[in-house]
Formats: structure tokens, sequence, C-alpha cells
């Protein structure tokens, strides 16, 4: 198999320059014009030192002049990588981090260099970019709170827990009351700010190693660690009392609104489904009880081998 080098080296996203013993730039690839701004009908012939690119270090230092990778690597034959700063066309300086070997002829002796090099700042923009939205991926938009793909993932990691290490935990499932109404009396804004509300009351009140976040509408879901059925219950009931005295200022008044909760420990046989089904179940014999109640699941329903940490 052959490859056409010349082909590869313009269609590589890194910038890639060749100059001679006199360093003068004898090659210059598309993305070096696109990093630099200096098209390659300018560039070549020149020297990097001749007002064009003017390497330099953090300190102001000229590379050209003082400590040029490139000569190094023709000296001494050594690769080198280096953070340094180059000079754009439009005149701003941008880091990248460049690459140097040397070229060789055919009898071996060094007849030149090659530089590959990367915009620094992109990079560092791509990654943040990247972290971005794999968080944006994990978090709710509007309360900012973990979304339903966290939450399943940490479920499915808990029970792991429960099976591997015998370490108990449960979950509580919250709907805020009459939500429809809300939205239809007063609109979607208000509905959104009651959500951010609601979020805000859970995220105070959960533990360092909880995770509560948003299930969906106006579905919330906690996942409490290191939890018996006596603890699961007094904190489901302190979420309940502190989400009723929440409220939302709204027309020179407040709105407050109430929840209905269903909680249960997670059993050695639950999968994240079965868990999630039970406590929704339990939740909704809360809204039978007149709303702004809390079920627990009795504990005929769970392990009575199940320990906690």
């Amino acid at each position: 198999m052959t490859y056409d080098y010349p082909d590869l080296l313009e269609n590589l996203i890194d910038g890639v320059y060749f100059v001679d013993r006199d360093k003068r730039i004898t090659y210059w690839n598309r993305a070096a014009e696109k990093i630099t701004g200096f098209e390659q009908n300018r560039i070549l012939g020149s020297r990097c030192s001749d007002n064009m690119l003017v390497h330099v270090d953090e300190q102001g230092r000229n590379l050209c002049l003082e400590g040029c990778p490139l000569g190094k690597t023709m000296e001494d034959t050594q690769p080198r990588e280096a953070e340094v700063y180059l000079r754009h066309f439009e005149g701003h300086r941008l880091p990248v981090r460049i690459y140097a070997i040397p070229l060789r002829d055919t009898e071996g002796a060094v007849v030149g260099a090659a530089e590959f090099f990367s915009n620094s700042c992109a990079k560092s923009e791509l990654k943040s970019t990247v972290r971005n939205l794999q968080a944006l991926a994990l978090v709710d938009g509007l309360t900012r709170l973990p979304n339903r793909r966290h939450l399943e993932s940490q479920l499915g990691s808990c029970l792991q827990e429960v099976n591997r290490h015998n370490l108990a935990f449960g979950i509580v499932f919250v709907d805020i009351d009459d939500f429809k109404r809300l939205n239809d009396t007063h609109g979607h804004n208000v509905g959104d700010r009651v959500l951010r509300t609601v979020g805000n009351t859970l995220r105070s009140i959960a533990r360092p190693y909880d995770v509560i976040g948003r299930w969906g509408g106006e579905e919330f879901l906690g996942i409490l660690r290191n939890v018996d059925r006596l603890e699961l219950t007094k904190i489901a009931d302190r979420i309940r009392v502190l989400i009723e005295k929440s409220a939302v200022r709204f027309e020179e008044r407040y709105l407050s609104v109430t929840a209905s909760i269903g909680a249960t420990l997670a059993t050695y046989d639950d999968t994240p489904a079965s868990l999630v089904e039970r406590a929704d179940a339990l939740m909704y014999e809360s809204k039978g009880k007149g709303k702004n109640a809390l079920t627990v699941a009795p504990e005929a329903l769970l392990s009575d081998d199940l320990g906690h940490a």
C-alpha cells in the first residue's frame, strides 16, 4: 500500500511547515494558513523571524533569536515539544503547542526540520466545550439538577452497592400537586419558577452523598444513601414540609405548592425500573390521601436482612 504524503499533510488539522538549514520555510500546509492567517504564497521562502511568525515564550523572549526549537532540533537531531506564542497575521499573539522533528536526506544528513503545531487556545476551548456538553447531558436545563439520565445511572450504581457490599439506600419520588392547574391558571413562566424553587429547596436539603434530581415534568427523585426506613421517612417528610413552606412571588403575593411523595428502601431483587415503579405507586397513594402527604413502603415489602452502613 502506498500513500500520498503531501495529500495527507494538506488534510491534517494541525499546522505543518518545513524549514531548510537556513530556517527558510519550504512547505506550508492549509491548516497552517488557517491557524496563523498567513497564506502560503506570502510565507514560502521567508524565515519565521522575518517579521512573520516571530515565536516567543511566555516571558516574551524571541525564540527565533534565542532558543529556537527548530534550530536546536537541527543541531542535535532530537525531537522537541514546546508551548509558544506565534504572531497571527492580524497581529495578535496565539498560543500554540509545537512539535519539531529533524528532516534528513537519503544519506541521513539533517537538511532541515519540520514543525507541527496546533492552536492551544482552540484545544482548550474544545475541551471546555466537551466538558460542558457532557455536563449538560446529565443536568436538567431548567432546574440545574441532575436529570433523569444521571439519576438512572446512579440507581444502577447504588443497586450494585446493595448486592456487593450490603449498602442500603432508599429513594423518594416527589410529584408537585395540581401543577397542571397552576400552569393553566398562571402560565408556564410561573410554572417554571415553581419548578426551579422546588429544585432549589431539594438541593438545599440533600446531604453530600445524596443525589436529588428532576425525573421529568413536575416529578423529582431523590436517592438517599445510608438510610434505614426510619431515616428515610424523616428525610422524605422534611422534603414534604419544606416544599410546602416554599413559595414563588407573583404579582405582589406569594404562590406556594405542595407535593405528594412516595418513599421506599431498595431490596436485593430490585432493578432501577422496579424501584422507581414502587416509589411512583406509593406517591399515588399519597395523592389518594388528599395530597401533601407521604407514603413509605411497609416493612413487609422490604428485605429483612438488607443492612446499612
